[in-house]
């Protein structure tokens, strides 16, 4: 103890909302302490006289709730008197400063309110809104800061007395859950079109009694609605995918338990803390041979997303007494095809009522789209994301240093925007593509309320150089003094370097569908020696003919046709086309017509995309001619490949091009000599791992750069990545750097755009 009058603590990081000012107060009545602690907009204010404990810090860092994330503690002298405080006490928020404190992601129901939700003798039994300060929604209902009841949704509520009471009890696990609510005098559920009752029990009797019929429900959860029907009854299934347009794309599964998933998929330990962590993200795994549910879940992929209940209401869908015989429900988002998802009761009775037999609503309001989170164990050693939302965002990542407010605008394609702030990025939850108008206005309202949450005022944006990017008009757009183009690929190797807080040059090696390049071509199967302020394009994959533009990106098999053509006579392009099964796919005259596209470079540009490359070699095994989602072709040859040595020959020619026409010819031979698909598709991610791997390590020699980053959305296919990293492990001496905090794919270009656009204010 040593007497230093009056200090003042300030705690930033995650720290509103997640159980942090009671915990503190406990900390100092246990250690005798006195003064106060106050949320304030850049983080928790502590007053501590009469003495400082030098172990009260230690102690309050390692004790901390588990939902907070603690990133700086300053101590500062007071200059004014003491004797002011007589006890220690939590008061009310300050919104002095110009600063904010980071919002906490919504989080899934913990443990302690599944008691109470389960227990008869409970006044919140069955309620379908019940949460505590370790659980339930924060980002979703938070309108600005403090993240005070007053400045959400909940606000429209009032507490009973009793809510009132746990409120403003310190010791009570509910002390300032802003959300806290219970029958008496919180949100409740309303069923449309409404049948009978009004209590939450009937009404979730009425939605498990539609699902078991065979019918699909529309459910306002916690960022959005989703569609469900019974995930083993496959005429639901399908209907559920006829109505919504859906394609082939795979719907996501919600079960009770991870026991109940065990049946279906194989779990290791690892995707089991995940899939129960308090993130709750859809985990995708691997199908079991002997899996009973119906395919058309998942078209074509050896993959099911599974996630468990992650609110109450999705808890009671399953665990009511009515539920028995309902192990598995289709839990899709809740929207049109390729719109955002719908967050409100009426525009979900307008845009869902073709879908949807029965909407279970509710009347408290969402404020923030947040759609789920996708994860998959990775061959590095992580998880990485397919998709970063809900759970996650507005999650900050450390820059490593300070610098200039700026702002990141994404791709067209699974897009998201970061905005910079001191050494902070914020990263928006997924807004999805950008080619549909109701995107533009999903992106402009999550801007302007991050922008008031952070407290954020961008003096610059990064935009993607690409001419007909609908984020990028959106850029230049929108009211900031500089606008800086940032090339795609090499956004992508920065968002790794954000991440890692490596600083200095690698060999950044990306592989993507498309990607405009400063030559004019379309890039996307790229090796850029490269730091976060510019890149040398060192090599590349053979850029190939895409007959028809957008058409060959849609239909695989006219990139197969692109590439034959490019590479062999016309007669030897037509004889392999024979072969592999393409030319009886489609018309003599038909395939004529796309080999003369190919030949005519106004009607077919050149792409290195080592994703057309994968989806022409998907049409080539005869998998997918025609994509009904992105990377379809893709994700279809993956599923098939087997656990196989053995490659094909590709070559180096000029400008360090490589170039798998030879591969493609060596396969389609094998494939017409009666070789099994799943082989060949092993040998051609042989082969192109080995191509990527030997090139990057070539580099690295030549240059002495010793740092390799991977990133580009072709590297979530699992088996090419793994193939990569062991040849990497076989050289030695090589540090890889992956994307580990937002996706690898487009989802993650904002991220470094955001460090490239910093680098160039700074140089």
């Amino acid at each position: 103890m040593s007497a230093m009058g009056r200090i003042s603590i300030r705690i930033s990081g995650v720290v509103q909302g997640v159980g942090f000012r009671p915990y503190v107060y406990r900390l100092a009545c246990q250690m005798g302490l006195k003064g106060t602690v106050q949320n304030g907009p850049d983080g928790v204010l502590i007053e501590i006289e009469g003495g400082f404990p030098v172990d009260f810090i230690e102690r309050l860092r390692a004790g901390a709730p588990p939902l907070a994330q603690i990133t700086g503690v300053a101590v500062e002298k007071m200059t004014q008197g003491s004797n002011i405080y007589k006890d220690f006490r939590i008061i009310e928020s300050s919104q002095d400063g110009g600063f904010s404190t980071p919002v906490s992601a919504d989080i899934t129901v913990c443990p302690d309110c599944l008691r109470e939700l389960a227990d008869p003798e409970d006044r919140r039994y069955l309620y379908p809104f019940i949460n505590c300060t370790n659980c339930g929604p924060r980002y979703s209902i938070v309108k600005e800061i403090p993240y005070d009841r007053m400045n959400t949704t909940m606000a429209a509520f009032n507490m009973c007395p009793d809510c009132k009471a746990e409120y403003t009890d310190p010791a009570n696990r509910r002390f300032h859950a802003e959300p806290v609510a219970c029958p008496a005098c919180g949100p409740s559920l309303s069923i449309a079109p409404e049948l009978y009752g009004n209590s939450s029990k009937d009404n979730i009797s009425l939605a498990i009694k539609e699902l078991k019929e065979g019918g699909i429900i529309a459910v306002k959860g916690l960022g959005g609605f989703h569609l469900a029907c019974d995930a083993s009854n496959g005429a639901a299934v399908a209907g559920l995918r006829r109505r919504k347009r859906r394609g082939n794309k795979p719907f996501a599964l919600m079960v009770r338990s991870v026991t109940e998933i065990k049946k279906f998929c194989h779990v290791s330990s690892e995707e089991e803390k995940k899939l129960c962590s308090p993130e709750g993200p859809v985990v995708l795994l691997r199908k079991k041979d002997t899996c009973s549910l119906p395919p058309d879940i998942a078209p074509g992929n050896k993959w099911f997303g599974f996630m468990l209940p992650y609110t109450p209401l999705h808890w009671l869908l399953f665990n009511h007494k009515e539920s028995d015989g309902m192990d598995v429900l289709v839990m899709t988002s809740g929207n049109i095809s390729e719109e955002p998802i719908v967050i409100d009761n009426d525009e979900a009775i307008k845009k869902l009522s073709d879908i949807a037999d029965r909407f279970v609503l509710h009347d408290r309001e969402i404020h923030a789209r947040v759609d789920d989170s996708v994860v998959y164990s990775s061959p590095g050693g992580h998880f990485s994301f397919l998709r970063r939302s809900r759970g996650y965002a507005p999650g900050r990542i450390e820059l490593g240093r300070s610098g200039p407010h700026v702002m990141g605008a994404g791709g067209d394609l699974k897009n998201t925007f970061t905005l910079a702030k001191d050494s902070m990025a914020i990263v928006s939850q997924h807004i999805g593509d950008m080619e549909n108008p109701r995107a533009h206005a999903f992106y402009l309202e999550t801007l302007d309320k991050l922008k008031r949450l952070f407290r954020v005022q961008p003096e610059a944006i990064a935009y993607d150089m690409h001419p007909a990017y609908h984020s990028s008009s959106l850029a230049l757009d929108l009211d900031i003094p500089e606008k800086i183009a940032v090339q795609h690929h090499h956004a992508h190797i920065a968002s790794v370097l954000a991440e890692s807080g490596h600083s200095g040059k690698v060999i950044g090696v990306v592989l993507d569908g498309t990607g405009y390049g400063p030559d004019g071509t379309l890039w996307g199967g790229e090796f850029l020696i490269a730091d976060a302020l510019d890149f040398k394009r060192a090599a590349h994959f053979k850029p190939i003919p895409l007959p028809g533009g957008e058409a060959a990106i849609k239909e695989p098999w006219r990139a197969a046709i692109g590439l034959l053509s490019s590479a062999f006579s016309k007669d030897e392009a037509i004889a392999l086309a024979l072969k592999a099964g393409i030319a009886g796919r489609y018309s003599e005259e038909e395939l004529i017509k796309v080999l003369g596209i190919a030949k005519r470079p106004e009607l077919s540009p050149l792409s290195s995309g080592a994703g057309r490359l994968f989806e022409a070699f998907s049409s080539v095994l005869g998998l997918v001619d025609k994509n009904t989602f992105e990377a379809e072709a893709a994700i279809a040859l993956e599923s098939i490949t087997e656990d196989m040595e053995g490659e094909y020959d590709y070559y180096i020619g000029g400008m360090g091009a490589l170039d798998f026409s030879m591969a493609f010819k060596q396969a389609i031979i094998e494939k017409a000599a009666g070789g099994r698909a799943a082989a060949i598709s092993a040998k051609f991610h042989n082969t192109v791992a080995l191509a990527v791997a030997e090139t990057a390590l070539r580099l690295s020699s030549e240059t002495g750069i010793r740092h390799i980053a991977l990133s580009g959305g072709v590297f979530h296919n699992r088996t090419l990545l793994e193939g990569v990293l062991k040849r990497f492990s076989k050289a030695g001496g090589i540090q890889v750097l992956t994307n580990r905090l937002v996706p690898p794919g487009d989802g993650g270009i904002s991220l470094g755009q955001t460090l490239i656009a910093r680098e160039k204010l700074v140089k």
